[in-house]
């Protein structure tokens, strides 16, 4: 049998663990093979334990360090031993928002030209040859520029990475065979979703990002309690970025939301399988 092979592309270390991280520990624990692509180390983040301020991009500087080590403790929590930074740490900077200093920097992800980012990225696809491979939606889902640029840098290698003759020093070609999105199901985050939230203050649900119809849902993964302790093990790792209490996280803004325990996938094609919404990334797939 066709060994089952996943990658995921991220902008920051802490958006897999968000995101993903039932996904990642249930295919590790089946045997998949699952590659994380991390396109920055998030220097441009806001510190959250105030004994940690020191880190941050406008005092010393050191918080895209400090995250490389947060994102390691947090893929051994979901058992991920293939991890890697785009180009390698540090070959691209945290753009930080629209309108800002830091989106101005020439080293910023944000301002790489997508070939160049896609090239890195096809010899990645070109060496692991995933099957499937899962990123974000065209907003980033809720419009961070490195999260947009992460979609587009993916995107492209998908397509670079399937073509015969082009940079043959990337690597054989390799046709990556679906490309998911991720999102969240307006059924998750109800009103009732944010009952019993620790925190001081609540999200909302228009606080939460990549929010869509539940039609547009094509996969879900629902973790049992091991899957789920170890997403909340793995977020905990991010301490610069997310505090976890419970049923529940936050990032600085200290508003609570819920740590979703079932994640949810669109189809980048946009359609919608008959039957969905399936419970496999691989269901349909040809290995």
């Amino acid at each position: 049998m066709t060994a089952r092979r996943l990658l995921f592309v991220h902008a920051h270390p802490d958006d897999e663990s968000i995101n993903n991280g039932v996904t990642m520990a249930r295919y590790v624990a089946e045997g998949a093979q699952v590659t994380l692509v991390t396109c920055t180390r998030g220097e441009e983040g806001e510190v959250i334990p105030p004994e940690l301020a020191g880190l941050a991009a406008d005092r010393d500087d050191t918080l895209g360090p400090y995250r490389v080590g947060e994102l390691a403790e947090a893929m051994r929590q979901l058992g991920v031993s293939d991890h890697r930074f785009l180009g390698g740490a540090g070959r691209y900077r945290d753009s930080g928002m629209i309108g800002t200093p830091p989106n101005q920097r020439p080293d910023c992800f944000w301002r790489t030209p997508v070939d160049d980012a896609a090239d890195l990225l096809a010899a990645v696809i070109r060496e692991t040859r995933p099957q499937v491979l899962v990123t974000y939606d065209p907003d980033g889902g809720y419009g961070h520029p490195d999260h947009i640029q992460a979609h587009r840098v993916a995107t492209r290698a998908v397509e670079l990475a399937a073509l015969d003759g082009h940079r043959p020093e990337l690597g054989a070609p390799h046709r990556v065979r679906r490309v998911y999105w991720n999102c969240v199901a307006r059924s998750q985050i109800g009103p009732d979703a944010f009952d019993g939230n620790p925190f001081a203050a609540a999200a909302g649900p228009d606080d939460v990002p990549g929010v869509v119809d539940d039609t547009l849902v094509a996969v879900r993964i629902t973790g049992d309690g091991g899957l789920s302790a170890a997403k909340s093990a793995a977020m905990r790792a991010h301490a610069t970025q997310i505090t976890v209490n419970g049923g529940f996280f936050a990032l600085s803004n200290h508003l609570g939301q819920p740590l979703l325990d079932t994640e949810c996938y669109r189809l980048a094609d946009g359609s919608v399988p008959a039957g969905a919404p399936a419970g496999d990334l691989f269901a349909g797939v040809d290995l």
